[in-house]
Protein backbone atom coordinates (compact mmCIF):
# COMPACT_ATOMS: atom_id res chain seq x y z
CA UNK A 1 0.00 0.00 0.00
CA UNK A 2 2.09 3.14 -1.24
CA UNK A 3 1.76 6.14 0.42
CA UNK A 4 2.97 9.15 -1.22
CA UNK A 5 3.78 12.73 -0.61
CA UNK A 6 0.52 14.22 -0.97
CA UNK A 7 0.12 16.50 -4.75
CA UNK A 8 -2.26 18.95 -4.77
CA UNK A 9 -5.42 18.74 -6.26
CA UNK A 10 -4.69 21.39 -8.86
CA UNK A 11 -2.62 18.93 -10.33
CA UNK A 12 -4.72 16.09 -10.50
CA UNK A 13 -8.07 17.52 -11.65
CA UNK A 14 -9.06 18.39 -14.91
CA UNK A 15 -10.50 21.95 -13.60
CA UNK A 16 -7.27 22.58 -11.94
CA UNK A 17 -8.71 23.91 -8.30
CA UNK A 18 -8.26 21.97 -4.96
CA UNK A 19 -5.70 21.63 -2.55
CA UNK A 20 -3.87 19.09 -0.91
CA UNK A 21 -4.86 16.37 1.03
CA UNK A 22 -3.49 15.25 5.00
CA UNK A 23 -2.55 12.13 2.99
CA UNK A 24 -2.50 10.22 -0.13
CA UNK A 25 -2.19 6.47 -1.34
CA UNK A 26 -1.54 5.05 -4.83
CA UNK A 27 -2.79 1.61 -5.70
CA UNK A 28 -1.60 0.02 -8.33
CA UNK A 29 -3.45 -3.64 -8.22
CA UNK A 30 -6.70 -4.10 -6.99
CA UNK A 31 -5.17 -6.15 -3.94
CA UNK A 32 -3.57 -3.02 -3.20
CA UNK A 33 -6.66 -0.69 -3.61
CA UNK A 34 -9.01 -3.28 -1.58
CA UNK A 35 -6.41 -2.55 1.41
CA UNK A 36 -5.92 0.82 1.14
CA UNK A 37 -9.79 1.46 1.44
CA UNK A 38 -9.94 -0.83 4.47
CA UNK A 39 -7.41 0.73 5.98
CA UNK A 40 -8.56 4.15 5.36
CA UNK A 41 -12.24 3.20 6.55
CA UNK A 42 -10.83 1.82 9.67
CA UNK A 43 -9.57 5.45 10.52
CA UNK A 44 -12.70 6.71 10.28
CA UNK A 45 -11.47 9.45 8.54
CA UNK A 46 -12.53 11.19 5.39
CA UNK A 47 -11.68 9.70 2.30
CA UNK A 48 -12.15 10.49 -1.79
CA UNK A 49 -11.29 7.81 -4.57
CA UNK A 50 -9.53 9.37 -7.30
CA UNK A 51 -9.57 8.21 -11.39
CA UNK A 52 -8.53 11.05 -13.85
CA UNK A 53 -10.49 14.04 -11.95
CA UNK A 54 -12.06 14.77 -15.06
CA UNK A 55 -15.19 14.89 -13.08
CA UNK A 56 -14.83 16.29 -10.00
CA UNK A 57 -14.80 19.92 -8.66
CA UNK A 58 -12.85 20.35 -5.37
CA UNK A 59 -13.19 23.79 -3.42
CA UNK A 60 -10.09 25.97 -2.57
CA UNK A 61 -9.15 24.45 0.83
CA UNK A 62 -6.95 21.49 1.80
CA UNK A 63 -8.63 18.42 1.67
CA UNK A 64 -8.41 17.08 5.60
CA UNK A 65 -8.63 13.01 4.94
CA UNK A 66 -6.98 10.62 2.82
CA UNK A 67 -7.06 10.59 -1.34
CA UNK A 68 -6.78 7.16 -2.77
CA UNK A 69 -5.53 7.13 -6.21
CA UNK A 70 -6.86 4.15 -8.45
CA UNK A 71 -3.55 3.74 -11.06
CA UNK A 72 -4.95 -0.45 -11.59
CA UNK A 73 -4.83 -1.37 -15.30
CA UNK A 74 -5.51 -4.29 -17.94
CA UNK A 75 -8.42 -5.27 -20.00
CA UNK A 76 -9.48 -9.71 -20.27
CA UNK A 77 -11.11 -11.07 -23.11
CA UNK A 78 -13.41 -13.59 -21.60
CA UNK A 79 -15.70 -16.11 -22.85
CA UNK A 80 -19.35 -14.10 -23.90
CA UNK A 81 -23.12 -15.46 -23.13
CA UNK A 82 -23.89 -15.63 -26.40
CA UNK A 83 -22.58 -15.68 -30.14
CA UNK A 84 -21.44 -12.66 -31.88
CA UNK A 85 -20.64 -11.17 -28.38
CA UNK A 86 -16.96 -10.46 -26.61
CA UNK A 87 -16.59 -9.70 -22.91
CA UNK A 88 -14.46 -7.33 -20.85
CA UNK A 89 -12.79 -7.27 -17.74
CA UNK A 90 -11.15 -4.15 -17.40
CA UNK A 91 -9.42 -2.76 -13.95
CA UNK A 92 -11.32 0.81 -12.29
CA UNK A 93 -8.19 2.65 -13.33
CA UNK A 94 -7.42 1.83 -17.33
CA UNK A 95 -8.10 4.98 -19.13
CA UNK A 96 -11.70 4.91 -20.20
CA UNK A 97 -10.84 5.98 -23.71
CA UNK A 98 -7.77 3.81 -24.47
CA UNK A 99 -10.02 1.21 -23.46
CA UNK A 100 -12.89 2.59 -26.84
CA UNK A 101 -9.62 2.70 -28.87
CA UNK A 102 -8.51 -0.92 -27.98
CA UNK A 103 -12.68 -2.30 -28.30
CA UNK A 104 -12.67 -0.31 -32.26
CA UNK A 105 -9.35 -1.93 -32.93
CA UNK A 106 -11.07 -5.41 -31.97
CA UNK A 107 -13.27 -4.80 -34.00
CA UNK A 108 -15.82 -4.70 -31.40
CA UNK A 109 -18.95 -1.91 -31.34
CA UNK A 110 -20.91 -0.78 -28.76
CA UNK A 111 -18.64 2.45 -27.27
CA UNK A 112 -16.89 3.88 -29.71
CA UNK A 113 -19.66 6.69 -29.86
CA UNK A 114 -18.06 7.55 -26.41
CA UNK A 115 -14.88 7.96 -27.58
CA UNK A 116 -12.59 10.78 -26.17
CA UNK A 117 -14.52 11.09 -23.10
CA UNK A 118 -11.91 11.50 -20.58
CA UNK A 119 -12.25 9.44 -17.28
CA UNK A 120 -11.46 6.31 -15.87
CA UNK A 121 -13.06 2.76 -16.79
CA UNK A 122 -14.06 2.69 -12.51
CA UNK A 123 -15.75 5.60 -13.11
CA UNK A 124 -18.11 5.22 -15.94
CA UNK A 125 -21.13 3.47 -14.61
CA UNK A 126 -20.88 5.28 -11.54
CA UNK A 127 -22.72 8.21 -13.93
CA UNK A 128 -23.50 6.04 -16.60
CA UNK A 129 -21.74 8.17 -19.11
CA UNK A 130 -22.86 8.15 -22.78
CA UNK A 131 -22.60 10.39 -25.67
CA UNK A 132 -24.61 10.81 -29.20
CA UNK A 133 -27.20 8.47 -28.03
CA UNK A 134 -25.07 5.59 -26.59
CA UNK A 135 -24.70 5.04 -23.01
CA UNK A 136 -22.44 2.29 -20.72
CA UNK A 137 -26.12 0.56 -19.59
CA UNK A 138 -26.35 -0.73 -23.04
CA UNK A 139 -22.95 -3.11 -22.99
CA UNK A 140 -22.33 -3.41 -19.05
CA UNK A 141 -22.64 -6.79 -17.47
CA UNK A 142 -21.50 -6.25 -13.90
CA UNK A 143 -18.78 -4.88 -11.83
CA UNK A 144 -16.93 -5.59 -8.74
CA UNK A 145 -17.04 -3.93 -6.17
CA UNK A 146 -16.37 -2.88 -2.29
CA UNK A 147 -18.84 -1.38 0.08
CA UNK A 148 -17.84 0.48 2.84
CA UNK A 149 -16.60 -0.93 5.36
CA UNK A 150 -17.47 -4.44 4.09
CA UNK A 151 -15.03 -7.40 4.05
CA UNK A 152 -15.30 -8.79 0.87
CA UNK A 153 -15.41 -7.81 -2.44
CA UNK A 154 -19.15 -8.29 -4.59
CA UNK A 155 -20.13 -8.60 -7.92
CA UNK A 156 -23.05 -6.49 -8.71
CA UNK A 157 -24.98 -6.92 -11.90
CA UNK A 158 -25.95 -3.92 -14.44
CA UNK A 159 -29.81 -3.90 -12.84
CA UNK A 160 -28.51 -3.89 -9.22
CA UNK A 161 -26.39 -0.09 -10.18
CA UNK A 162 -29.51 1.96 -10.72
CA UNK A 163 -28.73 3.13 -14.25
CA UNK A 164 -30.32 6.33 -15.17
CA UNK A 165 -29.63 9.48 -17.12
CA UNK A 166 -26.24 9.79 -16.08
CA UNK A 167 -26.47 8.74 -13.00
CA UNK A 168 -26.59 5.47 -10.52
CA UNK A 169 -27.15 4.05 -7.07
CA UNK A 170 -23.09 5.18 -6.81
CA UNK A 171 -23.16 8.21 -7.75
CA UNK A 172 -22.83 10.84 -5.29
CA UNK A 173 -25.55 13.61 -6.78
CA UNK A 174 -24.86 17.29 -6.14
CA UNK A 175 -26.83 18.19 -2.44
CA UNK A 176 -27.50 14.07 -2.16
CA UNK A 177 -25.29 10.96 -1.01
CA UNK A 178 -24.65 8.05 -2.93
CA UNK A 179 -27.57 5.42 -1.76
CA UNK A 180 -24.44 2.93 -1.97
CA UNK A 181 -21.44 3.87 -1.05
CA UNK A 182 -18.73 1.79 -2.71
CA UNK A 183 -15.74 1.50 -5.11
CA UNK A 184 -15.95 -0.18 -7.98
CA UNK A 185 -12.60 -2.49 -9.02
CA UNK A 186 -13.55 -3.57 -11.84
CA UNK A 187 -16.07 -3.56 -15.02
CA UNK A 188 -17.31 -5.98 -17.26
CA UNK A 189 -18.99 -5.13 -20.60
CA UNK A 190 -20.16 -7.08 -23.49
CA UNK A 191 -19.63 -5.51 -26.79
CA UNK A 192 -21.04 -6.87 -30.64
CA UNK A 193 -18.18 -8.61 -32.40
CA UNK A 194 -18.42 -6.11 -35.38
CA UNK A 195 -15.76 -7.14 -37.23
CA UNK A 196 -13.91 -3.80 -39.34
CA UNK A 197 -16.87 -3.60 -41.87
CA UNK A 198 -19.39 -1.31 -41.70
CA UNK A 199 -23.17 -1.85 -39.09
CA UNK A 200 -26.23 0.08 -39.19
CA UNK A 201 -26.01 2.98 -36.42
CA UNK A 202 -28.96 2.96 -34.27
CA UNK A 203 -28.92 6.09 -32.73
CA UNK A 204 -30.51 8.95 -34.74
CA UNK A 205 -28.11 11.22 -32.78
CA UNK A 206 -24.99 9.13 -34.21
CA UNK A 207 -26.13 8.62 -37.34
CA UNK A 208 -26.43 12.58 -37.90
CA UNK A 209 -23.40 13.13 -35.78
CA UNK A 210 -21.97 10.45 -38.52
CA UNK A 211 -24.10 11.85 -41.72
CA UNK A 212 -24.53 8.33 -42.09
CA UNK A 213 -26.89 5.70 -41.30
CA UNK A 214 -23.76 2.91 -41.71
CA UNK A 215 -20.07 3.19 -41.02
CA UNK A 216 -17.54 1.38 -39.12
CA UNK A 217 -16.52 1.59 -35.54
CA UNK A 218 -12.85 3.19 -36.53
CA UNK A 219 -14.93 6.26 -38.83
CA UNK A 220 -17.41 6.60 -35.93
CA UNK A 221 -14.18 6.11 -33.55
CA UNK A 222 -12.28 9.25 -36.00
CA UNK A 223 -15.91 11.04 -36.53
CA UNK A 224 -16.65 11.60 -32.69
CA UNK A 225 -13.46 12.27 -31.71
CA UNK A 226 -13.33 15.01 -34.46
CA UNK A 227 -16.24 16.49 -33.07
CA UNK A 228 -15.14 16.37 -29.27
CA UNK A 229 -12.12 18.29 -30.34
CA UNK A 230 -14.24 21.12 -31.88
CA UNK A 231 -16.51 21.90 -28.60
CA UNK A 232 -13.08 21.62 -26.68
CA UNK A 233 -13.80 18.39 -24.64
CA UNK A 234 -10.76 16.26 -25.76
CA UNK A 235 -7.63 17.29 -22.87
CA UNK A 236 -5.60 19.18 -24.56
CA UNK A 237 -2.56 21.10 -22.50
CA UNK A 238 -1.80 23.57 -25.15
CA UNK A 239 -6.09 24.24 -25.39
CA UNK A 240 -7.37 26.70 -22.11
CA UNK A 241 -10.46 25.60 -22.90
CA UNK A 242 -10.33 21.65 -22.31
CA UNK A 243 -9.44 23.22 -18.64
CA UNK A 244 -12.62 21.83 -17.48
CA UNK A 245 -15.12 18.47 -16.49
CA UNK A 246 -16.36 18.54 -19.39
CA UNK A 247 -20.39 19.16 -19.56
CA UNK A 248 -20.54 21.37 -16.26
CA UNK A 249 -24.78 20.76 -16.51
CA UNK A 250 -26.61 17.89 -17.71
CA UNK A 251 -28.34 17.94 -20.61
CA UNK A 252 -32.38 18.73 -18.85
CA UNK A 253 -35.10 15.83 -19.15
CA UNK A 254 -38.25 17.29 -19.28
CA UNK A 255 -41.75 16.18 -19.45
CA UNK A 256 -43.27 16.16 -23.27
CA UNK A 257 -45.48 18.98 -22.07
CA UNK A 258 -42.50 20.88 -20.17
CA UNK A 259 -40.95 20.72 -23.49
CA UNK A 260 -44.13 22.01 -25.22
CA UNK A 261 -43.49 25.49 -23.26
CA UNK A 262 -39.94 25.97 -24.90
CA UNK A 263 -39.55 27.76 -27.82
CA UNK A 264 -39.40 25.37 -31.24
CA UNK A 265 -35.77 26.07 -32.29
CA UNK A 266 -35.23 24.47 -28.96
CA UNK A 267 -33.36 21.54 -29.82
CA UNK A 268 -34.81 18.27 -28.38
CA UNK A 269 -34.77 14.31 -28.91
CA UNK A 270 -37.58 12.19 -27.94
CA UNK A 271 -36.17 9.07 -25.22
CA UNK A 272 -39.10 6.86 -25.93
CA UNK A 273 -38.62 3.98 -28.49
CA UNK A 274 -38.51 4.72 -32.08
CA UNK A 275 -41.93 4.76 -33.92
CA UNK A 276 -42.80 2.73 -37.15
CA UNK A 277 -43.48 5.43 -39.29
CA UNK A 278 -45.16 3.41 -42.13
CA UNK A 279 -48.87 1.65 -40.60
CA UNK A 280 -50.37 -0.76 -42.55
CA UNK A 281 -53.81 -1.75 -42.54
CA UNK A 282 -55.31 -4.26 -43.92
CA UNK A 283 -58.66 -2.80 -46.52
CA UNK A 284 -61.19 -4.86 -44.70
CA UNK A 285 -60.56 -3.07 -41.60
CA UNK A 286 -59.49 -0.56 -42.67
CA UNK A 287 -63.24 2.34 -42.17
CA UNK A 288 -61.18 5.80 -42.58
CA UNK A 289 -59.28 6.18 -39.64
CA UNK A 290 -55.73 5.77 -38.50
CA UNK A 291 -55.54 4.45 -35.24
CA UNK A 292 -53.30 6.14 -32.69
CA UNK A 293 -50.07 4.16 -32.23
CA UNK A 294 -50.12 2.99 -28.28
CA UNK A 295 -47.49 3.67 -25.60
CA UNK A 296 -46.73 6.71 -23.11
CA UNK A 297 -45.95 10.27 -23.88
CA UNK A 298 -41.78 10.05 -23.77
CA UNK A 299 -40.00 12.20 -21.78
CA UNK A 300 -37.49 14.69 -23.83
CA UNK A 301 -33.70 15.53 -23.50
CA UNK A 302 -33.39 19.11 -24.12
CA UNK A 303 -30.12 20.71 -25.26
CA UNK A 304 -29.18 22.67 -22.40
CA UNK A 305 -25.86 24.57 -24.13
CA UNK A 306 -29.09 26.00 -26.36
CA UNK A 307 -30.97 26.81 -23.18
CA UNK A 308 -27.63 28.66 -21.69
CA UNK A 309 -26.55 30.84 -24.89
CA UNK A 310 -30.50 31.86 -24.96
CA UNK A 311 -30.41 33.25 -21.47
CA UNK A 312 -27.92 35.65 -22.87
CA UNK A 313 -24.74 34.08 -22.72
CA UNK A 314 -22.11 33.93 -25.09
CA UNK A 315 -19.43 31.65 -25.81
CA UNK A 316 -16.55 32.81 -24.03
CA UNK A 317 -18.21 34.87 -21.37
CA UNK A 318 -16.83 35.50 -18.13
CA UNK A 319 -17.75 37.71 -15.02
CA UNK A 320 -16.04 41.33 -14.40
CA UNK A 321 -12.38 40.42 -12.64
CA UNK A 322 -12.95 36.42 -12.94
CA UNK A 323 -10.82 33.82 -14.32
CA UNK A 324 -13.52 31.08 -15.09
CA UNK A 325 -15.64 31.55 -18.36
CA UNK A 326 -17.68 29.38 -20.39
CA UNK A 327 -15.86 28.04 -23.24
CA UNK A 328 -15.48 29.60 -26.42
CA UNK A 329 -16.12 26.68 -27.81
CA UNK A 330 -18.92 24.49 -25.70
CA UNK A 331 -21.85 26.42 -23.83
CA UNK A 332 -22.10 23.69 -21.30
CA UNK A 333 -18.42 23.67 -20.20
CA UNK A 334 -17.32 26.19 -17.70
CA UNK A 335 -13.27 26.94 -18.09
CA UNK A 336 -10.36 27.75 -15.64
CA UNK A 337 -8.68 30.08 -18.17
CA UNK A 338 -6.06 30.07 -15.93
CA UNK A 339 -5.35 30.23 -11.82
CA UNK A 340 -9.03 30.35 -11.42
CA UNK A 341 -10.22 29.65 -7.82
CA UNK A 342 -13.11 27.22 -6.59
CA UNK A 343 -15.23 29.98 -5.78
CA UNK A 344 -14.61 31.97 -9.36
CA UNK A 345 -16.12 28.96 -10.76
CA UNK A 346 -18.39 28.46 -8.31
CA UNK A 347 -19.58 31.72 -8.97
CA UNK A 348 -20.34 31.72 -12.33
CA UNK A 349 -22.17 28.26 -12.57
CA UNK A 350 -24.59 30.03 -10.13
CA UNK A 351 -24.97 32.94 -12.62
CA UNK A 352 -25.68 30.83 -15.20
CA UNK A 353 -27.76 28.44 -13.22
CA UNK A 354 -29.92 31.40 -12.57
CA UNK A 355 -30.53 33.27 -15.51
CA UNK A 356 -31.84 29.99 -17.39
CA UNK A 357 -34.06 29.67 -14.24
CA UNK A 358 -35.36 32.93 -14.41
CA UNK A 359 -36.16 32.82 -18.48
CA UNK A 360 -37.00 29.20 -18.59
CA UNK A 361 -38.70 27.94 -15.85
CA UNK A 362 -35.88 24.87 -15.65
CA UNK A 363 -33.13 24.10 -12.82
CA UNK A 364 -30.16 22.97 -14.36
CA UNK A 365 -28.13 19.99 -12.97
CA UNK A 366 -24.54 20.35 -11.75
CA UNK A 367 -22.59 17.01 -13.77
CA UNK A 368 -19.47 16.91 -11.65
CA UNK A 369 -18.83 15.49 -8.21
CA UNK A 370 -18.48 18.77 -5.83
CA UNK A 371 -16.48 18.27 -2.94
CA UNK A 372 -15.84 21.19 -0.27
CA UNK A 373 -17.44 23.67 -2.51
CA UNK A 374 -20.99 24.89 -3.13
CA UNK A 375 -23.29 25.83 -5.88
Amino acid sequence: MPEIDPIPLTQLTTLRTGGAPSRMIEAATAEELVSALRDVWATGEPWLVLGSGSNLFVGDGPFDGTIVRVRTEGIERMPASRPGFARLRVQAGHDWDALVAYAVSEGLAGIEAMSGIPGTVGAAPIQNIGAYGQDVSETLVEVELIDEGADHVAIVPREELGLGFRTSRLKHHYESVAERRAVILSVTFELVEAGHGEHELMSAQLRTAVGTPRATPARVRDRVLELRRRSGMVLDPEDADTNSVGSFFQNAIVSAEFAATLPLDCPRWSLGPDRDDVTVIPLDQYHGIVPVQAGETPDYKLSSAWLIEHAGFRKGFRLPRSRAAISSKHALALVNRGGATAEEIAELARFVRMRVESEFGLRLHVEPMLVGVEI
